[in-house]
């Protein structure tokens, strides 16, 4: 056992931690400034590193499917649209659904125990997706089956964001969970982009699509390695049941869980679906020839939304949260509107730059909406402060953190079937856009009725 004891000034205690085999930490305490300038800013820095690329190995196998389903017509595989879209949007519903174990799994076996089962459990999905679609006979129910196991790495972001937040004082959570955040939405950007690279290339030799799942087991491998070789497991870290269950019956959680549904459902849902939506309606553009190299413009919807995660939030910090949530549902409802309205012009220009805008006003309304959650809890226990048997406002809105980004990510799985259901109900998917603008007017109306005008149930606040 070795020790290690950061220093302070001579008027208070110094931080000593002291670690233990297994990689655990005792005396973790970010919140003590000359500790934190000292070795714990390291120390998080090197976990957090480890930590984006082990959710952004997730969030790859997690959005695997959605390519793989485009490709699966040149691998011999005849799917109907209904089919299609269950294998594109069933890994959503399994990943948002583990979203809520995850969250407290880390504080049960320690962040870098968990890391690594986490990544190793992406193994999995990825060796049978190899397999599986070696056989164009293989049953619609295994594929199906297989794809629900993707959602393993769905799971990962709640975990992986849990486990950041224990190390990070509280003035750099923001800094530090946005990087995790936009780290891991990255990965749906670089499978959409990679896989049918590496698939085009090999074709000189066969159509491989099983390479789609074999390409990533060295990187999962290495994530595995890296969390076993440099992360920490915190003791100080707590699973928060109470907090929980307190914030579960807070109406504000379900009304910022809406918001969050319209804003990172949206994301996440219309990555995992432009592929396909591409390939149906301008299979034309559905891929282009560069040498031997087979690329989809389809990755460029979740690349312009991941990046402008990290801009909603800091124009949240400048502006207010509800301001912007409200910008980014009015810039999603012009995006929707002009999808619907130049559906049939037959203009992959204009059908691209559409959904370019849907995907940068979502990916704003994801910083922008999350930025809110603190603030809301801050609000409401200035509200309530005369209740002394209250969870503590802290408490409640860092567990509402990961409760909502769990419950957001079933939009994974709405938007993909509404669209399914419109395609196979009209043959169009022009009633499904006209239903997300109806829901996008909704959405932006509760935002200003409920957070822009200062209502007492938020002590007047403005959020």
């Amino acid at each position: 056992m070795s020790q290690t004891t950061g220093t302070r000034s001579v008027d208070a205690p110094a931080v000593t931690l002291t670690h233990r085999p297994g990689r655990w930490i005792d005396g973790w305490n970010p919140e003590d400034p000359t500790f934190w300038a000292g070795e714990g800013k390291a120390i998080a820095r090197r976990n957090l590193g480890w930590s984006i690329f082990a959710e952004f190995l997730g969030f790859i196998i997690w959005q695997l499917w959605s390519i793989v389903v485009v490709l699966l017509p040149a691998a011999g595989f005849t799917l109907s649209t209904t089919e299609s879209f269950w294998l594109i949007s069933l890994p959503s519903l399994v990943g948002a659904t583990l979203r809520f174990p995850y969250t407290f799994l880390v504080a049960r076996f320690g962040g870098r125990n968990w890391t690594m089962v986490s990544a190793l459990l992406l193994l999995i999905p990825a060796v049978l997706l190899g397999i599986v679609v070696q056989d164009p006979e293989t049953p619609f129910g295994v594929l199906l089956a297989v794809a629900a196991l993707a959602g393993f790495g769905g799971g990962n972001f709640a975990s992986s964001m849990a486990n950041i937040t224990y190390f990070f004082p509280q003035k750099e959570k923001g800094w530090a969970l946005g990087l995790n955040a936009a780290g891991g939405n990255l990965g749906t950007s670089v499978a959409q982009l990679a896989v049918p690279i590496v698939v085009s290339m090999t074709a000189a030799f066969t159509f491989n699509l099983s390479l789609a799942g074999w390409m990533w087991v060295p990187l999962i491998l290495v994530a595995v390695w890296g969390a076993w070789r440099h992360m920490d497991n915190l003791s100080s870290a707590k699973a928060d049941f109470a907090g929980a269950a307190a914030a579960l019956r807070e109406p504000h959680l379900w009304v910022l869980s809406l918001l969050y549904i319209g804003t990172f459902g949206s994301f996440i849902g219309f990555a995992s679906v432009f592929p396909k939506l591409i390939a149906d309606t301008f299979p034309e553009f559905s891929t282009f020839q560069i040498g031997s190299a087979s690329i989809t413009l389809a990755f460029l919807g979740a690349l312009v939304g991941s990046l402008a995660r990290p801009y909603g939030g800091k124009l949240a910090d400048r502006f207010g949260g509800a301001p912007m949530t409200i910008a980014a549902f009015s810039l999603m409802i012009v995006g929707a509107l002009s999808l619907l309205v130049t559906l049939e012009a037959n203009s992959f220009a204009l059908f691209l730059g559409c959904f370019l805008l849907l995907f940068v006003a979502a990916g704003v309304g994801n910083g922008a909406t999350y930025r809110m959650i603190p603030n809301v809890f801050a609000a409401r226990g200035a509200a309530t402060a005369g209740d002394a048997l209250a969870v503590s406002t802290q408490r409640k809105g860092a567990a509402a953190l990961g409760l909502i980004s769990a419950i957001g990510a079933y939009g994974g799985f709405v938007i993909p079937q509404v669209l399914a259901a419109a395609k196979s109900g009209t043959g169009s998917y022009a009633p499904a856009f006209g239903g997300f603008v109806a829901g996008y007017v909704a959405l932006l109306l509760i935002t200003i009725f409920v957070y822009l005008i200062p209502r007492a149930s938020l002590a007047g606040h403005r959020i």
